[in-house]
């Protein structure tokens, strides 16, 4: 049964190297190359969101021949804006971490 008071955050949404075809959600811009689990939780709570549960042995619909992994959060709004405050925390942190 769908639950409509969460949302499930994909760690291929923000990988820079795939296709929007296959999975990205935003644009390369807001991503990076090959994000990690452990990023996208560090991201999610310097963005003060909230987790409920994360997953790192699954498998995402679209290349279900790689493992992946997923975090879930409460719903606060559109997918989109949660997508975009989680991405600007993954970028500015990858920044900090090349320099």
């Amino acid at each position: 049964m769908k639950d409509y008071e969460h949302v499930v955050v994909w760690l291929d949404y923000f990988n820079k190297t795939l296709t929007r075809n296959k999975g990205r959600k935003l644009s390369k811009e807001k991503c990076i190359f090959d994000p990690s689990l452990k990023e996208l939780i560090e991201a999610a709570k310097a963005a003060k969101l909230e987790l409920t549960e994360s997953d790192d042995k699954v498998r995402f619909p679209k290349r279900s021949f790689v493992r992946s992994g997923y975090i879930v959060l409460p719903k606060d709004g559109p997918k989109t804006k949660i997508l975009n405050k989680i991405s600007e925390k993954l970028v500015s942190k990858r920044a900090k971490q090349s320099k």
